[in-house]
């Protein structure tokens, strides 16, 4: 057993735990580990991840603006822009969504269909109507993986890999975790594990809240004419697929959510043909081949809201989970304001405009007062 008591056992590497991790180490020692050979190996290292606004509707756009400023600053995001399109019968859809967001603070604009084809030339005719996001942008999601891991290390945070968790017990002043790499105390468990949320809960004895992985189908295709390099990213209204450029090349998905098992996701035909379909019918570009294909999980809270907070139950247990798919969009200030309710520390520049109380878990049931496992 480490001789050592942490604060604070993170299970889960990924940007989820990374970030949290860094946010947490300079005030306190804390332990992350990680049940692959390195982090990162689902979601955030299969994710094609761009800073949009709007992502995740109205009650996340707080999350994303608040991250904006720290994400341009340290120089993980590149402008692209972001398109919504939609045929003569989405009209609805496009008006409703203008509604919808404005009074949230996201930057958008109606386009005609003259200004839409002149970003986008190769959409067929039909699609006529677009709303403009020109705020959105590329995150370099490596980048602020690695960004977050660096400062959990140099703020003397511990990593460790190959150490997926087999048992947790709590006892009266602290955690006992079991992995297969060794047993680690720490006082507090935070659940950053994505898919597998629910799992870790169950272990610590929490109720799980039906956090629910769901797999995201992603094709690289190579395209004539070579996608231009300013081509915005391009979502359907409907949510039927959404396509950006990269290096020429075309990222194109179906925007499809398939119930799915946690597990290393892995993209299926069917999901790849629709996805193809679904784009030969909306754009004018002549598909030469497929060059790769690859699927991750996106997890989700019954209501589509992260999941940030102690459990109203299980003391010293607190759920970083549901992130859904703007997780990475939104990591800066998720850990930023986890790490304040962890460390009952004031809200700052970053913070001071969110309500850790939407994201809460006591929304999913009564308010009741913490206990202890016996």
């Amino acid at each position: 057993m480490n001789d050592t008591v942490f604060d604070f056992a993170i299970i889960g590497g990924g940007m989820a735990g990374a970030s949290l991790g860094a946010e947490l180490a300079p005030h306190s020692r804390v332990l992350v580990l990680e049940a692959e050979d390195v982090p990162g190996y689902h979601a955030t290292g299969r994710s094609a991840a761009f800073w949009e606004e709007c992502y995740g509707g109205p009650e996340v756009v707080p999350l994303t603006l608040a991250s904006g400023a720290y994400l341009r600053e340290h120089g993980f995001l590149r402008e692209r822009g972001a398109l919504y399109v939609g045929r003569e019968e989405d009209r609805a859809a496009l008006d409703a969504f203008m509604d919808r967001f404005a009074d949230t603070g996201a930057t958008i604009e109606r386009l005609d269909a003259d200004r839409l084809h002149a970003r986008v030339p190769q959409l067929r005719e039909k699609w006529c109507d677009a709303i403009f996001e020109p705020a959105c942008a590329d995150i370099d999601v490596a980048g602020l993986h690695q960004h977050y891991l660096s400062g959990l290390k140099s703020a003397g945070g511990k990593l460790v890999c190959r150490a997926p968790v087999e048992g947790l017990e709590q006892g009266s002043r602290e955690w006992r975790i079991s992995t297969r790499a060794a047993e680690f105390r720490a006082r507090t468990v935070i659940d950053a594990a994505g898919a597998w949320a629910d799992d870790v809960a169950t272990l610590c004895g929490a109720k799980p809240l039906g956090i629910e992985p769901k797999r995201r189908t992603v094709v690289q295709l190579r395209v004539d004419p070579e996608a231009p390099a300013d081509l915005p990213l391009v979502l359907d209204i409907s949510g039927r697929f959404y396509f950006k450029p990269d290096s020429g090349r075309l990222w194109l998905s179906p925007h499809d959510e398939i119930p799915a098992i946690a597990g290393d996701a892995v993209p299926e035909e069917l999901d790849v043909a629709t996805a193809i379909d679904r784009f030969e019918q909306v754009t004018q570009w002549d598909i030469k081949g497929v060059e790769r294909r690859w699927a991750g999980l996106r997890s989700f809270a019954p209501d589509r809201l992260p999941v940030y907070g102690p459990d109203p139950v299980i003391e010293d247990f607190f759920w970083f989970a549901g992130q859904g798919g703007f997780g990475i969009q939104t990591a800066p200030a998720a850990a930023r304001l986890a790490a304040q309710v962890l460390l009952d520390a004031p809200r700052d520049s970053m913070t001071r405009d969110l309500d850790p109380e939407m994201y809460s878990p006591a929304r999913f049931g009564p308010g009741r007062a913490n206990r202890r496992l016996a």
